[in-house]
């Protein structure tokens, strides 16, 4: 790859280390709420750990749909490394790209693939190094010159395209000449070499890889949606239970007490009291007394 994607994985890694955290919080909360007593060790708490489950259910959510939005990020890294791979993959003698021929060789055999988007992308770059070119062939230095950029161009793959269920021995050199081989047409030859790119090779790889990975993450928003639901009707229930003075008696839980309109209704108006509360009247006559009082305070004075 050309860039790595750190977005998704650093997200699921992310979601799964809450979601141990809040699971391990939430059991232990419902495992007190056995004991009326120790549930007022928890009862202010249960309401806060309710809205940040809540609120976090919606961070796995966008955790699945990453892994199923990620294609064309990674198609376009694959497109690029894979580019950079193949050019470099005459290298052999240069730090640090020595290793590139041996993976990419790995990779279009693991895969039965052939370059980026399919054998004929060898074509357009020169993968034999200039090491082993014989200088004093004239068609070797024809074909140089001939090339603006001096590149050696052939109509040949690497050995590892070779199609392994191929009948007959694989040509990997003058693949566009029929007259060079016997018996032997190019447009119709499809198994002596892997005709499918790396790149689609690899993105399919990945992908069902992903999308396993989001149904995964799919059912763990499940699990923690009946986990918050569980965890909101056993709060209502024991607050209830309270209300009743009797820890022995039965008691009802819900989710939302009203609707949901009027449970909104109800929230709302609680934040809005409370921005009253600290809302700062700026009128410059407050401190000033009303002159209505005065007539009727001097009658008492008299």
């Amino acid at each position: 790859m050309s860039k790595e994607i750190d977005s998704v994985p650093n997200m699921l890694i992310s979601v799964g280390l809450t979601a141990c955290t809040i699971n391990f919080l939430g059991g232990k909360i419902c495992y007190d709420c056995l004991d009326t007593t120790k549930f007022l060790r928890w009862k202010l708490l249960m309401l806060p750990y309710i809205i940040c489950t809540f609120f976090f259910t919606f961070c796995i959510l966008v955790g699945a749909l990453m892994c199923y939005s990620m294609r064309n990020e990674l198609e376009e890294s694959l497109f690029q490394g894979l580019c950079d791979a193949m050019r470099y993959y005459k290298d052999t003698d240069m730090p640090g790209r020595c290793y590139i021929k041996r993976t990419m060789d790995m990779l279009q055999m693991q895969f039965q693939c052939c370059g980026n988007g399919g054998y004929r992308d060898w074509f357009h770059i020169q993968w034999i190094s200039n090491r082993y070119l014989d200088m004093t062939n004239s068609e070797v230095v024809d074909r140089l010159q001939s090339n603006v950029e001096g590149k050696y161009l052939i109509d040949g793959v690497p050995f590892s395209c070779c199609n392994i269920q191929s009948p007959r021995p694989c040509i990997q050199h003058l693949i566009t000449n029929n007259s060079a081989h016997y018996n032997y047409d190019y447009q119709t030859e499809e198994l002596n070499l892997n005709r499918k790119g790396c790149r689609h090779a690899l993105l399919d790889h990945y992908t069902d890889i992903m999308q396993s990975i989001g149904l995964i993450v799919l059912t763990i928003w499940l699990f923690e949606v009946s986990v918050l639901t569980g965890v909101r009707y056993l709060q209502t229930a024991m607050e209830n239970v309270l209300r009743l003075g009797d820890p022995d008696s039965e008691s009802d839980g819900w989710i939302l007490e009203n609707s949901l309109a009027d449970t909104a209704r109800y929230n709302f108006k609680i934040i809005k009291n409370l921005g009253k509360c600290y809302q700062v009247d700026d009128d410059p006559n407050i401190d000033v007394p009303s002159t209505s009082q005065r007539p009727h305070e001097n009658v008492l004075a008299s």
